[in-house]
């Protein structure tokens, strides 16, 4: 690992160790130069190789034939912005640091740079940091209607950091917190950085686009259904350990209670929900197109259904509200009955009226004819045996 080039006078020692620190000597003649060898080592673990929201640890050593100095050590990340490392334990000769959660962004590379002044030391370690994820935020939400389409994407960044090893993954779906997860797809990121996905569920209405980014597993909802809402998770695995990146799809419907044209005199209710509780800083808000400033309803916090009342025909909208912002909408024209059937509505009421009065009026008629047939037909029965008996007493005479 040592190597002398006489005509320098110079001694070049590769691939220095810990155990290399010391002092050397160099004689020439009656000429005697000594030297201290101070060598510094900084590891980094797992080899600088992270998924996201992982801890690395770096620990750095110091060897010298003298006393060994107090270190002063600033990190710098691949942005070139100082990072504050927490200190979990230090002597003179060894230093373990612990870093923050990395984030995909955090690839690249780094700089340690330790000092001292006695013996004076100003020296820059650079170390590379490759930390594979998803260009994604760990936690996503995003809105659709009923009956829209979706397309969900999570973006790798293999690709971006030269990522030189496979790797595998998922994607599960699942409705509730508390449900159990449903694998969607499987899919395999070999070393040359082929993307191959295996379709897992038969049942789930999705398909995975053939044309889309590099580095990116996506699926599309063609038609969006109320119960298509919950939590869609990404997962990547390393070496037995995981990443993983999630889209919350949160769904929105309208209804009218009764549904159809809206006739005089009758109020609808218009019902607008969604699927899944709104953050803080989001509402529902129902307005009436080219009405009155008068003619909105805003829900409360964290209500998931929001109702209004119509007495009259036009164009409502229901609004989902995220920090001032209309993220999604959906529309409902309250039509007005024909003018026919606003009135053949009482007509019909008052022929009915009509109707059962006249009936009530037959069956009493009826009633009372019926009595008086059965009056007559009494008589009649009580005239015959009266003439059967009168006779009878003639003929014994």
């Amino acid at each position: 690992r040592a190597e002398i080039k006489m005509e320098h006078k110079q001694l070049n020692v590769h691939n220095l160790k810990l155990s290399d620190a010391g002092i050397y000597t160099c004689k020439y003649g009656s000429h005697k130069v000594c030297t201290s060898l101070h060598v510094i080592k900084l590891t980094i673990s797992l080899d600088g190789h992270f998924l996201q929201n992982e801890v690395p640890e770096l620990i750095l050593m110091q060897n010298s034939s003298g006393p060994l100095p107090d270190l002063s050590i600033t990190l710098f990340n691949s942005n070139n912005n100082r990072v504050t490392p927490e200190l979990q334990s230090k002597t003179r000769q060894k230093y373990v640091l612990s870093l923050k959660k990395l984030k995909a962004m955090d690839s690249g590379t780094w700089v340690c740079q330790v000092r001292s002044d006695s013996p004076l030391i100003n020296q820059n370690i650079s170390f590379a940091v490759k930390v594979l994820g998803f260009q994604n935020p760990d936690l996503e939400r995003k809105y659709a209607t009923v009956d829209s389409t979706v397309i969900l994407s999570w973006h790798l960044n293999s690709e971006k950091i030269k990522w030189k090893e496979g790797f595998t993954g998922q994607l599960n779906w699942k409705q509730q917190e508390s449900a159990n997860a449903q694998e969607l797809l499987h899919f395999n990121v070999t070393a040359q950085g082929q993307l191959h996905e295996t379709r897992k569920s038969s049942n789930f209405l999705f398909e995975i686009p053939e044309r889309k980014p590099e580095d990116t597993i996506q699926v599309k909802l063609p038609k969006v259904h109320f119960n298509h809402s919950g939590q869609y998770q990404c997962q990547l695995e390393y070496q037995g350990r995981h990443a993983q990146s999630k889209i919350e799809l949160v769904v929105m419907k309208v209804s009218a209670n009764p549904a159809g044209p809206l006739s005089r005199g009758v109020n609808m209710t218009l019902t607008c929900q969604v699927s899944d509780p709104l953050p803080p800083n989001a509402l529902l808000l129902w307005e009436h197109v080219n009405g009155a400033k008068t003619d909105k309803k805003y829900s409360k916090q964290h209500e998931v259904k929001l109702e209004v009342n119509v007495s009259a025909a036009g164009l409502w909208s229901c609004h989902l509200v995220e920090d001032g912002d209309r993220k999604i909408s959906l529309h409902y024209h309250v039509e007005e009955a024909p003018v026919w059937v606003n009135y053949a509505i009482p007509g019909a009421s008052v022929a009915g009226s009509l109707l059962v009065f006249a009936l009530g009026c037959l069956c009493i008629i009826s009633g009372i004819n019926w009595q008086r047939r059965r009056q007559r037909a009494k008589r009649m029965a009580q005239t015959r045996q009266y003439l059967l008996e009168n006779k009878t007493c003639q003929c014994q005479r």
